[in-house]
């Protein structure tokens, strides 16, 4: 079992390169529900904007 965890000589290299993949794709699944409030925020302030320059038009 050891054996196959070290891979040889690559081993580090190898387990090294999926434990950067398992980051980069959780980042990417997980940042689009981090920004989700923000934008929704900016745009609830966008719309109040136009509504009151509406108003005083």
């Amino acid at each position: 079992m050891l054996e196959m965890l070290q891979m040889g000589k690559y081993g580090a290299y190898v387990w090294s390169s999926y434990g950067l993949a398992l980051f980069i794709m959780s980042y990417v699944a997980i940042k689009p529900l981090m920004d989700k409030k923000s934008i929704f925020k900016e745009l609830t302030m966008k719309y109040r904007r136009e509504a009151h320059t509406e108003e005083k038009q």
